[in-house]
């Protein structure tokens, strides 16, 4: 039983029209959904991807309009590893988002100051690329890499990592695709969650092993929630020793459960037990271009 890498990194936004801005013009991905927080109906989930809404790619957001910029502290992730396939690629990014270009990588912030770090790919998993008129499929971004976390004593994690299917340099391998894991040293002042801020990682799981993993998490001593069903994939939810929330997120239903694939993320597309909280919910979202209809 191994997780399949990073399934998808939830951060805050408190606006929207610069998110999508950013991240499906600037960075090309797609916006694949765009439905509600079900846990907070009133904002807005927006999610991010390759071109057909695949996990593994997938950097979404949830919007609470106007909210302070946040700041990454201990026990949170502050960094996301996007990958990209050649040095090329770098100096692209490097140029097209402004990013500081560092030996082997590229890093950037989004405009809320969401630290986003562009590595080369040397892992052989198929990339997971979005279309985007201006910028070259072989320069595009490729999935991700992983996540960087503040801990202040990453050691108190070891066992637990290990027991999920960690290697010694924290990083998972399933059948398809890896991700890594790093820890950093976490700063002075204590984090501030907020716009720019990560909220959870995810990482991905069959739907067939999924309760298995929960089992696999509370016998090494997390607590893990109930299997909670979002409809486009089931989670559970649970803190590492560290102190960073972890999803663990099946692999499907997916996007396209309740939208064709050529329109996704067109239109509000809400869950079927919240779709009787339509009239009250989209007059409160922020109004959303379609960025792909912007382009043409």
């Amino acid at each position: 039983m191994k997780l399949e890498g990073v399934h998808h990194v939830t951060a805050i936004t408190g606006d929207a029209p610069a998110n999508v801005e950013f991240y499906a013009d600037t960075l090309g991905l797609r916006l694949v959904k765009k439905t509600v927080n079900q846990d907070d109906p009133t904002v807005y989930h927006l999610f991010y991807a390759d071109e057909n809404g695949s996990a593994g790619a997938d950097i979404t957001f949830f919007e609470y309009p106007g909210a302070p910029r946040g700041r990454a502290g201990d026990g949170m992730v502050h960094r996301v590893l996007f990958r990209v396939a050649s040095e090329e690629a770098l100096d692209f990014w490097a140029e097209r988002a402004g990013g500081e270009r560092l030996p082997e990588s590229v890093l950037i912030h989004d405009p809320e100051g969401l630290a986003l770090e562009l590595v080369l790919d040397d892992s052989g998993d198929e990339p997971l690329v979005a279309s985007h008129p201006e910028i070259p499929p072989e320069l595009a971004l490729r999935g991700f890499a992983g996540v960087r976390a503040y801990a202040s004593n990453p050691g108190r994690s070891a066992s637990f990592l290990s027991g999920l299917g960690f290697d010694e340099g924290w990083e998972v391998r399933g059948e398809h695709r890896r991700g890594l894991y790093v820890y950093d040293e976490a700063p002075g002042p204590h984090g501030l969650p907020g716009a720019g801020t990560i909220h959870h990682v995810a990482w991905a799981s069959t739907m067939e092993e999924h309760e298995a993993w929960r089992e696999r998490v509370r016998s090494l001593g997390g607590r893990p929630t109930p299997v909670i069903d979002r409809f486009y994939f089931r989670s559970i939810y649970f803190r590492e020793p560290s102190g960073v929330l972890f999803e663990i997120a099946t692999l499907g239903p997916g996007f396209t459960s309740d939208e064709p694939l050529e329109t996704l993320g067109e239109r509000l597309s809400l869950p079927p037990n919240f779709e009787h909280l339509r009239d009250q919910v989209e007059p409160r979202l922020t109004p959303l271009p379609n960025p792909r209809a912007v382009r043409a």
